[in-house]
């Protein structure tokens, strides 16, 4: 991640009974470097825009929002213009009802409340049947809700990755297929062709679906519209709202404010 910063989590967190609640600012442009646990974690940020990579596929999530892990799942976490990071570790006993692959989950306004209450109490012994009952609901809440589809592709092939990188890196970047597939040495077609097999769109949905991603991003992190029509390489705030608005059917204030169902 060029230009970007890793950070290390914390090394005395304990394994969680049955969750664990860890809170950490994450600053602008860092991230923590790939790893796994041995228990089930929900990836979420109370303020700003945490991007998720796991295996080659990218989710961008806003506190509308979670990322769910199951144990073991690779994965590195990093936010653009900073997050306020909220992890919560979760014992694999206590999630035998949630689902076994990467999944993202939209969060109610319950359960932002339960998780940021979870926060406050962690490390707390006031009360700890109160926490417990807490937790429960946090697992209950978890349990109930409908996944969205939130996986941008990423590929896995080497000049591809390189290919898309370099565009994640810079939605603005002007070159089309034609420019690509020469500084990558192969034909236009070659390379039409190899995005279709391995991603499953072409390179044209794929970078357009791909803005609409780092928009959610930069839009959630505080950029406002024209700053972000801009960097993602828009001749206009209008042609940005307007693109924005086809694929979503709202205008990208209405989006975050409101709706946030990436």
């Amino acid at each position: 991640m060029s230009g970007w910063q890793s950070i290390e989590a914390p090394a005395d967190a304990p394994s969680p009974a049955p969750m664990t609640v860890r809170a950490q600012t994450v600053p602008a442009r860092c991230y923590f470097p790939e790893h796994s646990h041995d228990w089930g974690q929900l990836v979420y940020a109370i303020s700003g825009v945490l991007a998720v990579s796991i295996a080659g596929r990218s989710f961008v999530i806003s506190p509308e929002q979670a990322v769910w892990l199951p144990a073991g799942i690779t994965h590195r976490v990093g936010s653009l213009l900073g997050a306020q990071f909220r992890s919560l570790w979760i014992a694999n006993e206590a999630v035998s009802a949630l689902p076994e692959e990467p999944t993202v989950f939209p969060v109610s306004a319950l359960l932002k409340a339960l998780i940021a209450e979870a926060a406050h109490l962690h490390g707390e012994e006031d009360d700890p049947g109160y926490a417990d009952r807490v937790t429960q609901m946090i697992l209950d809440q978890l349990r109930r809700a409908i996944p969205v589809s939130a996986a941008l592709p990423w590929p896995r092939d080497e000049a591809l990755a390189r290919l898309c990188e370099a565009l994640y890196a810079d939605p603005a970047d002007p070159r089309s297929a034609e420019d690509w597939a020469r500084d990558l040495g192969m034909s236009s077609r070659t390379l039409s062709r190899r995005f279709e097999v391995e991603i499953g769109m072409t390179l044209r949905s794929w970078r357009r679906r791909m803005r609409l991603f780092k928009a959610i991003e930069l839009l959630g992190g505080g950029m406002d519209v024209t700053r972000t029509a801009l960097d993602l390489g828009y001749g206009s705030p209008s042609a940005f709202i307007y693109a924005f608005r086809m694929e979503l059917g709202v205008s990208p204030r209405s989006y975050m404010r409101d709706e946030i169902a990436f």
